[in-house]
């Protein structure tokens, strides 16, 4: 499977418990689409999330997370790593 690292822009308020609460949402739901959500970290300055998840496609990523509310605004696949 490919590693993804989705981005969420303009999440103002975001939260320790609030990302919690987002991250949980969706591993609630994550293997319906074969997608293992591992870390989430967020900006609250600028109102920026991070996900990194390993999946079967970007889509699949994408479909997770519309569906917990919260589309993600880039997903980038990630090929190299050191």
């Amino acid at each position: 499977m490919t590693q993804f690292m989705d981005v969420h822009h303009g999440v103002e308020g975001i939260t320790e418990e609030k990302l919690r609460q987002a991250h949980e949402s969706d591993l609630a739901i994550q293997q319906e689409e074969g997608v293992h959500f591992r870390q989430a970290w967020a900006d609250p300055e600028s109102g920026t999330i991070y996900c990194l998840s390993e999946a079967p496609s970007a889509e699949a990523v994408q479909r997770i997370h519309e569906r917990t509310g919260h589309k993600a605004d880039e997903i980038h696949a990630v090929t190299l790593s050191v």
